[in-house]
């Protein structure tokens, strides 16, 4: 007689969501640097270091999309263009901050202090 399977239980559709959002390559930092206020592209580019123009505007647009970040057009002359947090991005600050932290104290060999 075989032993029963034990239950298996399913991830979570709205971890699973957030995931779809938040487990992209570079979004985390991208919102985490605009946790402190609004950014230029090109200030953007410095604070995230190491992502090109073409993934930086494509995240952008993905995050945009999702409504955690809010693109503003100032027509000038000349024109900028800002980047910032909307509500609901500004919701996830805590829970970004709170990830860091457990990263640095349980994942103390990957990540530097």
């Amino acid at each position: 007689m075989s032993e029963p399977e034990p239950e298996v239980h399913a991830c979570d559709a709205a971890i699973t969501l957030a995931f779809s959002i938040l487990g992209k390559r570079w979004n985390g930092m991208i919102l985490d640097g605009l946790s402190r206020g609004p950014l230029s592209f090109v200030a953007l580019r410095r604070a995230v270091a190491g992502i090109s123009d073409a993934v930086l505007s494509d995240r952008l647009s993905e995050l945009a999309e999702a409504s955690l970040v809010r693109r503003d057009v100032d027509p000038g002359p000349p024109v900028a263009v800002t980047y910032s947090l909307t509500p609901q991005g500004e919701k996830l600050v805590p829970v970004l901050q709170q990830l860091g932290l457990w990263a640095r104290e349980n994942l103390a060999v990957a990540v530097q202090h």
